[in-house]
């Protein structure tokens, strides 16, 4: 029997980055209506910074654990599980937010919203990097990264047509994953999982990324590479108002800053996923997306927003391409580990890179103590040459990934 062949538009492509699309849109939603949503629950504006950054570490927290269990499942149960139950919780959950009455309720349901969230992309990325010949399985990825863009200015519009009704909002990102889901039954199943779990082999064991050293450095390498993503996306411009404030730039507005640097970003995915086929490498490719986004991390910094609201629009903008690098370090999840524990790789690194934002807050929070720098904006700096140091060093350790057969399983 001839195995079928995929192209870059095939069903699994399509149905990720819908599925993408209505993930982007749920995860980015709190930014864009923080402020709005604590106000209208009677959050003084005087803690509503501090509110904001405990909601989003929560909901941080539901994505590591969602993360781990959803990986599990995929390399347990199947790809398809996933594709099915998590899109499920987090369109239920989404609805409810649309319902709570005070920010205890919002941040359970933020949390309950994550967990599902967490299984979405690394199940597609999954499923795609298997059913795809290797040499479209790059680009076929970042097909499903370019829809991100889409749901973040679904996200952003709906909100300013709907008259900033953020509970509309979630009503609505609720629904749209409900209807997702009748396109799903007409996904199969990767084949080359189906054959993974005919053979005596332990499928999505987590314990086993600690019970060999190379694969434990391996795996957490791959989390540690895309920290700069999260430090752009959940420091610089989730609180890219208070980096306004403290520029003294004025008529900035923080959800369109959000809006424009994920436009940004999917096309730097895009980008990066054409790169690296045409260098036919992953990791020189990561390294040139490093160097982008040092560039403009250094020019937010040293050009203080740029002045103008309109400056910092396109700084932020480039911070976000150059931030393009998420559904590359995820593929190279995908293909670094073998197809029993692939889904769990590949399920669970993007959701723990998530997770380690609430230590980088708490970091940048430390360094912007009285007893430390006690300057927000010299902390932040400070914060970024660390994330970025860090990224740096882990890229340089890690192998190359390129056009590897991912038939094989780790023993």
């Amino acid at each position: 029997m001839t195995k079928k062949e995929y192209g870059i538009l095939s069903l699994p492509v399509i149905v990720g980055s819908l599925g993408f699309f209505v993930d982007i849109y749920d995860l980015l939603l709190f930014n864009i209506v923080r402020k709005k949503s604590l106000a209208e629950l009677h959050v003084p504006d005087a803690l509503a910074k501090e509110f904001g950054e405990s909601v989003v570490s929560w909901q941080m927290l539901g994505l590591v654990v969602g993360g781990i269990l959803w990986g599990m499942l995929g390399d347990k149960k199947g790809r398809k599980s996933v594709l099915f139950g998590s899109i499920l919780l987090y369109s239920a959950a989404t609805v409810a937010n649309g319902f709570v009455q005070n920010v205890e309720q919002y941040t359970i349901l933020r949390f309950v919203a994550a967990l599902g969230l967490a299984g979405e992309l690394g199940a597609s990325i999954t499923l795609v990097s298997e059913m795809l010949p290797k040499d479209k399985r790059g680009i076929g990825n970042s097909i499903i990264a370019t829809s991100g863009v889409f749901g973040t200015i679904a996200a952003y519009y709906v909100y300013a047509l709907s008259g900033e009704n953020w509970r509309l909002c979630y009503y609505i990102g609720g629904t749209m994953g409900f209807m997702l889901l009748f396109l799903r039954v007409g996904v199969l199943e990767s084949t080359m999982y189906d054959a993974a779990k005919k053979q005596s082999t332990t499928m999505g064991n987590f314990a086993m990324f600690f019970t060999n050293k190379e694969r434990f450095w391996r795996y957490f390498r791959s989390i540690l590479i895309g920290l700069p993503v999260w430090f752009v996306i959940g420091v610089l411009i989730s609180f890219s108002d208070e980096f306004a404030k403290a520029f003294h730039i004025t008529g900035f507005d923080q959800p369109k800053a959000l809006m424009l640097q994920y436009v940004a970003l999917t096309f730097g995915d895009m980008g990066a996923g054409l790169m690296s086929n045409y260098l036919k490498s992953r990791k020189k490719t990561l390294l040139i997306y490093y160097s982008i986004l040092s560039v403009f991390i250094a020019l937010f910094f040293v050009l203080k927003g740029g002045g103008s609201a309109t400056n910092m629009y396109l700084l932020c903008m480039g911070l976000g391409f150059g931030s393009g690098i998420s559904v590359l370090y995820i593929t190279m999840s995908a293909e670094q580990f073998g197809t029993n524990l692939r889904a769990t790789a590949a399920i669970s690194i993007p959701n723990l890179v998530r997770g380690f934002l609430p230590l980088i807050i708490l970091l940048f929070k430390f360094l912007r103590s009285a007893s430390v720098l006690n300057n927000y904006v010299s902390a932040a700096w400070v914060t970024a040459i660390i994330v970025i140091i860090t990224g740096l060093v882990s890229v340089l350790f890690t192998k190359e990934t390129f056009n590897k057969d991912l038939d094989f399983v780790e023993g």
